[in-house]
């Protein structure tokens, strides 16, 4: 038994495109594309020029236009100022129309009109006065309570600066003496225990400012002391310098 023969024909395209023959082209081809016409130096030129004067030509329509534009502008001015002028010269006549109705409605009227404005000014001073007289009062009475509350206020602050003083000082005094009952119960008075608490404060601050006398007292012994030695020493020292050069 033999191979199978698996091989296959090979086509050469570029044979086979020569064989079917040249192929109906549907569009230009390239060489017509290379070989249009086209125009010389000379008609370049022309066009051109042909298209400057268009743009000459739309320059001038432009400005005929703004022109026209102008003019009508102008014209619409006009007619807004010409009618403005005749509203205000409308409205002038109507008011020297109403001056005049008014003078001639006033004259026939003054009489009347003297008397019921010379009464309604009156009215109007006598409240305007009373409005005035009510403000003021007012304003008088807001004042002085102001015054008497800041007066009121600072006079409860010091009385309530003054108890709490005079609070403190009892609370000081009564554990001061406490403290000296529980150190030495022996030197308590004779009289501790028919007298309140009341009455052994005011002993207490009776020993108290006597003890301060006491202490002033001995202070300012002891400065006339000092000064009266000083003034012993200095005297002392005169008398010596004197002695050697009196011989």
């Amino acid at each position: 038994m033999g191979k199978r023969d698996n091989r296959v024909a090979y086509m050469n395209p570029i044979a086979m495109a020569r064989s079917r023959g040249p192929i109906q082209s549907s569009g230009p081809t390239i060489q017509d594309y290379l070989n249009r016409p086209r125009p010389t130096w000379e008609e370049v030129k022309e066009q051109l020029e042909k298209k400057k004067k268009g743009s000459k030509a739309l320059a001038e329509f432009e400005e005929k236009m703004n022109e026209n534009w102008k003019k009508e502008l102008e014209k619409h001015r006009e007619k807004l100022l010409s009618g403005n002028e005749s509203s205000s010269k409308k409205r002038q006549r109507k008011k020297k129309e109403k001056k005049k109705s008014g003078r001639y409605s006033s004259s026939s009227s003054s009489s009347s009109d003297s008397s019921s404005s010379s009464s309604d000014s009156e009215d109007e001073d006598k409240k305007q006065t009373k409005r005035r007289k009510k403000k003021k009062n007012r304003s008088h009475k807001s004042s002085e309570s102001s015054t008497s509350e800041t007066e009121s206020d600072s006079k409860d602050s010091l009385k309530k600066k003054k108890k709490s003083k005079d609070a403190t000082e009892k609370e000081k005094d009564i554990k001061g003496f406490s403290k000296k009952r529980k150190m030495n119960p022996e030197d308590k008075p004779l009289s501790s225990e028919s007298l309140s608490e009341s009455d052994y404060i005011e002993e207490v601050r009776a020993k108290k400012k006597k003890s301060s006398e006491e202490r002033d007292k001995a202070t300012e012994k002891n400065k006339k002391k000092k000064k009266h030695k000083k003034h012993s020493k200095k005297k002392k020292k005169k008398a010596a310098s004197s002695s050697p050069d009196s011989p």
